[in-house]
């Protein structure tokens, strides 16, 4: 592995400073030496595989935030959301009280089809006990994922009328979808909403099939949901691009002192991009990072929508994946993320100092950016102006919007947090469905009932103080009675979710969402048409 580190270095320096060989030579045999003198002479025993891998380690903390190693587990669970599956028994769950309790199955996955239902929980994998036993999350997931076509077998306690049965399943393990688009779904006759949660191999895909969905349900204006959106693979957000931009359109560029500039544009298009005209919002936040902003850029650059929400995160740096024959990989910044416009996304920051761009986000808390936009400093010197209307933007990090929305923290006071940290809403939540399940699907036979319908009454809000005070939360009645409709709604929410689906989930919290409402109005009103004339 050591050999193939330093030919790999060797070949990168060469390439990227024009080094002579002999000063790469020279560098290279530091590094030995000093790797040697270590494990051959240092007072105790060294693990040589770690001495290395802190060593890489060290030298990309000296240069940007985004520059990382990965060893090859880290790096297994860093590319699996991105490539849109895995195998295992298609479950999606919730760990209540130390035990793994079933919140939907995937549609015509292995557990559907030997007859897993939500609300089951598993005992035992293998004939190992998983519940009651203090194990991880992740120690749970190695046991429940698998190769393709290899048997797992788990016990699962079942609640049937009233009473606790324990079943024996086994189950096939299969290729797991992993989707990105978390909802998809019309607000009203016009309006339609979808969610993407992140940038990976089949998002665009998934895009397509949503637009195609609400466009045959009426669809002529969209609100798409980037908020808490990190990001992904960059070709992911060009191609979703390539859905609402002309085709041959700049989507973005990057360019490094070492990278030459790199045009990346839609596609040309076999037929015409599925929403080329409608009316288009896109929400987002400060967790909205790389691609994401790359999208919402664009967006904004071209004036093909408007940005709703605040100011995202200020991830504009392109990483290279370097792969090690171990499986290990670095992704090194190679270069800088550049809007249509010329505007560089990434936000300003020191080489080496992790601390205070991890803390940047606080940092604009405590100087009040997310709650009153007087408090947004734009530099005159970093602004633009759009492409087709000439409206003036900002860079200097992250992509600004064109309508803020402050951040409201009224409803969620210590209380809440408090009941929240413990995991009391999610554990009432479950113990609640366990009981109402049938009774709630028979009284709202669709979500759009439950939804419209459904309210969390005064004796459900009182059982949930009454388990958290149990639990050692100290009823504080003054922040209850603030966080009320925060604690209802995110209760319904997740009632919605496990009855129903996911997108329940989301049908009921935009309800409530300072940003999908201020989109909603923007996108249904003529000062949508004043900000964006045709």
């Amino acid at each position: 592995m050591k050999k193939s580190l330093l030919f790999l270095g060797a070949a990168l320096l060469l390439t990227a400073t024009g080094l002579s060989r002999a000063q790469v030579v020279n560098q290279n045999q530091k590094l030995r030496m000093a790797e040697a003198a270590i494990s051959q002479f240092y007072v105790d025993t060294v693990n040589e595989a770690k001495l290395v891998e802190d060593a890489i380690r060290g030298m990309l903390e000296g240069l940007d935030p985004h520059s990382q190693y990965s060893n090859p587990e880290e790096t297994r669970e860093l590319n699996e959301p991105l490539t849109g599956n895995f195998s295992g028994i298609g479950i999606s769950f919730n760990m209540n009280q130390d035990t793994l309790y079933v919140i939907q199955t995937v549609s015509g996955g292995p557990s559907e089809r030997v007859g897993i239902l939500a609300g089951d929980r598993i005992i035992t994998v293998n004939d190992t006990v998983i519940a009651g036993v203090g194990m991880k999350n992740t120690q749970i997931m190695k046991r429940l994922r698998g190769p393709k076509g290899t048997d797992v077998d788990v016990k699962v306690l079942r609640m049937q009328q009233g009473k606790r049965d324990t079943i024996d399943f086994t189950i096939t393990r299969a290729d797991i979808p992993i989707y990105s688009v978390d909802a998809a779904y019309m607000v009203d006759p016009k309006t339609g909403y979808i969610r993407i949660n992140r940038f990976a191999a089949e998002t665009a895909h998934e895009m397509q099939t949503a637009l195609k969905d609400l466009k045959s349900q009426g669809m002529d204006r969209l609100i798409l949901d980037l908020v808490d959106n990190g990001g992904g693979y960059l070709n992911a957000a060009v191609d979703i691009l390539g859905e609402f931009l002309n085709p041959g359109q700049l989507a973005v560029y990057t360019q490094g002192t070492n990278s030459s500039r790199q045009d990346l544009t839609t596609k040309p298009a076999e037929s015409k991009p599925l929403f080329s005209d409608g009316r288009l919002v896109v929400m987002a936040n400060q967790y909205s990072a790389s691609a994401s902003e790359i999208t919402s850029g664009a967006i904004q650059d071209w004036d093909r929508g408007l940005v709703v929400g605040r100011r995202t995160f200020g991830k504009g740096l392109v990483q290279r994946p370097i792969p090690f024959p171990d499986g290990s990989m670095i992704r090194l910044t190679v270069a800088h993320y550049y809007t249509p416009s010329g505007r560089d996304i990434q936000k300003p920051y020191e080489k080496g100092d992790q601390k205070a761009y991890q803390e940047d986000i606080l940092d604009r808390f405590n100087r009040g950016e997310l709650m009153h936009q007087d408090s947004i400093k734009y530099i005159d010197s970093l602004k633009v102006a759009t492409l087709r209307l000439k409206r003036p933007i900002y860079g200097g990090g992250g992509i600004s919007p064109d309508k803020f929305v402050a951040l409201d923290t009224t409803e969620n006071t210590k209380y809440y947090r408090n009941v929240m940290a413990k995991g009391l809403i999610n554990r009432f939540v479950i113990n609640y469905v366990d009981e109402n399940r049938n009774a709630i699907k028979s009284s709202y036979p669709t979500d759009t009932d439950f939804v419209r319908d459904f309210n969390v009454s005064p004796e459900m809000l009182s059982s949930l103080f009454a388990l958290a005070t149990k639990e050692g939360v100290e009823l504080d009645e003054k922040e209850a009675e603030l966080s009320t409709p925060l604690f209802s709604m995110v209760i319904k929410a997740l009632i919605g979710r496990d009855i129903y689906d996911n997108a329940t989930y989301y049908k009921v919290y935009n309800t409530h969402d300072p940003i999908f409402k201020e989109a909603y109005r923007l996108i249904n009103s003529d000062e949508y048409k004043k900000l964006l004339p045709k």
